[in-house]
């Protein structure tokens, strides 16, 4: 039962963070969003930012997995990248800018463990897929893997930065994708921009 309730507060945390940001959010709100003692939550974490860092370990664990998935699954590495647009959709239509923001002011362990799988993960695993697509022809063999699998996870600290693109101005999903998607034809050969035609225009007649 214990496990049970872990799950169900990370998610009604979750659940509130995403609509108010962290910060707003109190220990007080979570209970009550969960029809639950505030003594209960507090049997498992010992304050806000322990639930903030349960919270960070769960969805990373689920981001990697996503990943792997798409990799395993994924006929070449145009179709991963299609295949990672359209993952990236779903995580970045549901995330509120104020999330990361407040992650980084106020949660310090949270937003050290989400840099490290940044480094560790994110960037190791699209370095490998900028080799593979080089070896396959669709990116271009002049670019420099370190250097772009580096820019591109900044991209997407860079596109939630609401300094840069205040949330009443921008989508934060519409600047995602821009990102993403000038990134992706900005690496391609011809026969990978080709075949980034071919999976988009397929994309877009499922979504019609």
């Amino acid at each position: 039962m214990s496990n049970g309730q872990i799950e169900r507060i990370i998610l009604g945390a979750e659940e509130l963070f995403l609509q108010a940001g962290i910060k707003s959010v109190t220990m007080d709100d979570i209970a009550r969003h969960l029809g639950m003692s505030k003594k209960t939550i507090y049997h498992f974490f010992n304050d806000k930012n322990d639930l903030v860092i349960a919270l960070v370990d769960k969805k990373l664990k689920e981001d990697e997995c996503q990943i792997y998935e798409i990799i395993n699954t994924s006929a070449n590495v145009m179709e991963e990248m299609i295949n990672m647009m359209k993952c990236s959709q779903e995580i970045f239509g549901r995330i509120n800018p104020i999330v990361i923001h407040d992650m980084q002011k106020y949660h310090p362990e949270a937003w050290s463990k989400f840099q490290k799988f940044k480094a560790d993960v994110i960037v190791k695993t699209l370095e490998e897929l900028l080799i593979k697509g080089i070896a396959q022809g669709f990116i271009r063999e002049d670019i420099d893997v370190k250097i772009m699998a580096k820019m591109r996870v900044n991209q997407v600290e860079m596109g939630f930065n609401t300094a840069i693109f205040p949330i009443a101005q921008f989508s934060p999903w519409k600047v995602q994708y821009q990102l993403l998607e000038h990134f992706n034809y900005g690496i391609c050969t011809i026969n990978g921009h080709e075949l980034l035609d071919q999976y988009k225009a397929g994309h877009t007649e499922k979504i019609n």
